[in-house]
């Protein structure tokens, strides 16, 4: 692929701002999209109300992935916070695609601590014990029946420099963790994360192929399998995935610096092309969610960086004959 100069980039993330500011609000309806086309809520503000706005009204959004608001994970909201969620939620007219859990982010027992771990930034969730999940599992699981969703994310703990060991063993957590939810009426959504022991799509199709109960599914995440440097997440890896496995798909990109350093980027520059990828799930006859995880940052604040990557991911739908 090429590499974008950092002038035409920055020109080209210009006209993007421009143009989703004159847009009109509503300009399209989502009903003519075999997806359901979402964003993370706090990629935009920590201010649920807030989010759901730009969702609804500026995207013209039907759908939202809850993940965290007013600065806490929604696995430890009041019930009176949950309840104000569920106003909000009805005020703006937004389903729920699924609860973006931190399930199993933490490091695997008995196993060489990870170097990654520590404090979940991005959920907002305080480092949590292997004994603890059975616990957020079923918060998670009950998150889900209140937002009304079948749907709930998951890792698989932090990544280990050797799991060949622990392999077995966590697949075996996952089968159970999945077991369990489904006995519940909800799907467990393996994501693959760049810094869990799943992150690339080579690795998801294995641990798909060793996990066989149909009450566990891959977030596809074509971005994350990058950042860990699998180059050719989509087309070559995306050949590999088993399609009626995969039931969610976060939408974010990445590119080189001058460094030659994998970073984030808007959702239309970095090595995924989406419209592909859209045509391929499309093909493939994925009729789940397709949502924004923005993650750049390079617009200044999350709310306007997500602003320029909606852009870039609303185009690549529109000319991939999916909206």
């Amino acid at each position: 692929m090429s590499h974008p100069s950092r002038r035409s980039f920055l020109f080209g993330t210009g006209l993007a701002v421009a143009a989703t500011a004159i847009r009109p609000l509503r300009s399209y309806s989502q009903s003519t999209s075999p997806f359901r086309i979402a964003v993370i809520n706090d990629e935009i503000s920590q201010d649920f109300d807030h989010a759901c706005h730009v969702a609804a009204v500026d995207f013209g959004m039907s759908w939202i992935e809850i993940r965290s608001m007013w600065n806490k994970n929604a696995t430890a909201l009041a019930d009176a916070d949950l309840a104000k969620a569920e106003d909000i939620l009805a005020k703006y007219k937004l389903q729920v695609t699924d609860i973006a859990s931190p399930l199993f982010k933490t490091h695997w027992p008995g196993a060489p601590k990870s170097q990654y771990g520590g404090k979940d930034d991005l959920h907002l969730a305080a480092e949590t014990t292997f004994k603890e999940q059975d616990e957020i599992l079923q918060k998670s699981i009950d998150l889900a029946k209140r937002f009304k969703t079948q749907k709930v994310r998951g890792f698989d703990f932090w990544r280990l420099d050797d799991q060949v060991p622990y392999r077995a063993a966590i697949d075996d957590k996952l089968r159970s963790a999945a077991e369990t939810a489904g006995k519940q009426g909800i799907l467990l959504l393996l994501e693959n994360e760049f810094e869990c022991n799943t992150a690339t799509g080579r690795e998801a199709a294995r641990t798909l192929n060793a996990v066989k109960t149909p009450h566990l599914a891959l977030n596809w995440d074509p971005a994350n399998a990058v950042m860990r440097g699998e180059l050719d997440a989509f087309p070559a890896a995306w050949e590999l995935l088993p399609k009626h496995r995969i039931h969610h798909c976060h939408c974010k990109n990445a590119v080189k610096d001058d460094a030659g350093k994998i970073q984030w980027s808007p959702v239309d520059k970095g090595f995924i092309d989406w419209t592909a990828q859209f045509k391929a799930l499309h093909k493939a006859g994925f009729r789940d969610a397709v949502s924004l995880e923005t993650h750049w940052r390079g617009a200044g604040t999350p709310e306007e960086s997500t602003r320029v990557s909606w852009a870039g991911m609303k185009q690549a739908l529109k000319d991939s004959g999916t909206l």
